[in-house]
């Protein structure tokens, strides 16, 4: 049956360039001849039926801006089998035949429990954290690299001036790609990831000692959240090397700010493409980017796909810091 309404929906948390995978979902599929919704709040919103019509003004001058307009939310009870059965229920109530949903893994399965409920479902990656394993962008990943990377060029200018030792701690509960970019990108003398950190801490002190021997004046760590405790290292790193140690932990700040123009470019043909899949009577797909294109996995061979730091990148990073 062809798809007639359908609703987005932001899930999780937010990423600059949500705004512009929405503002594309709502268009694309107005000017397709469909009725569009929007659900606040993620699953959350849905279960309370926090759904608005949406309209192409509804999207006017958003592009720029960072989060998202529908808000977001977690709902950890969304994995009960009732309260999915309970969301798709509200959605045939509101006429809803296809949802688009923005995020990450847990959101992506939101989704499949959905569309098992019978709920045309397209999922698009929409995460600073680069950690979906069967695309390699997602939205986010740009801005919040180019934010932590501009404030670790700050903190570098200063550690320098007072010869000091500065771990920057970038989000990255369980991916280290931001924490991996940042490293390259800030000239790092130790990244800190959480697929390969060995917590051998002797070895970044040893490595401190060693280039203040070769003359070095500052030293900078670039720790990613999944491994955190910052400011105690940074206290344990002073006491063994006499170096000023400093934490500085960015925080929620790489989530913020206008995308760049590569977010707002790709989740703008991500938006689009999830409306045309499901148009084309496609459900339970995620969509991607590999090797230049825009691509579409089932979401359950996406879900099931691993994702590691690679290799060469890593070991480069390591031979760049020497």
């Amino acid at each position: 049956m062809a798809v007639k309404t359908i609703a987005v929906l932001t899930s999780g948390g937010d990423a600059p360039g949500m705004n512009a995978a929405i503002r594309a979902v709502v268009r694309t599929a107005i000017a397709r001849g469909l009725k569009v919704k929007g659900i606040e709040r993620g699953y959350s919103g849905l279960l309370n039926e926090e759904i608005i019509d949406m309209q192409p003004y509804s999207v006017s001058d958003i592009i720029q801006r960072g989060g998202t307009i529908l808000g977001t939310a977690r709902c950890p009870e969304f994995v009960n089998p009732e309260i999915q059965k309970q969301g798709a229920e509200i959605c045939h109530k509101h006429g809803i035949d296809g949802l688009v949903v923005i995020g990450g893994d847990g959101s992506y399965r939101g989704a499949q429990a959905l569309a098992r409920q019978g709920i045309n479902a397209v999922g698009i990656p929409g995460t600073i954290d680069l950690d979906i394993a069967c695309t390699e962008y997602t939205i986010g990943f740009d801005t919040a690299i180019n934010t932590a990377m501009e404030a670790i060029d700050k903190v570098r200018e200063t550690s320098t001036s007072h010869e000091r030792c500065s771990i920057i701690e970038v989000m990255g509960r369980h991916a280290g790609y931001i924490a991996l970019w940042c490293g390259v990108a800030n000239g790092a003398e130790d990244i800190l990831l959480p697929e390969r950190y060995d917590y051998d801490e002797q070895a970044i002190i040893n490595n401190i000692i060693e280039k203040r021997k070769m003359g070095k004046k500052h030293h900078i760590i670039i720790n990613a959240e999944g491994i955190g405790h910052s400011n105690s290292m940074a206290k344990r790193i002073e006491a063994a090397t006499g170096m000023e140690t400093r934490a500085t932990i960015l925080g929620h700040m790489q989530r913020g700010g206008s995308p760049t123009c590569k977010d707002r470019y790709y989740a703008s043909i991500m938006g689009a493409y999830a409306v045309d899949l499901l148009i084309a009577g496609k459900t339970k797909r995620v969509v991607g980017y590999q090797h230049g294109e825009f691509v579409d996995f089932d979401i359950e061979e996406a879900l099931a796909m691993k994702k590691d730091i690679p290799e060469y990148p890593y070991e480069i990073a390591k031979l760049l810091s020497k």
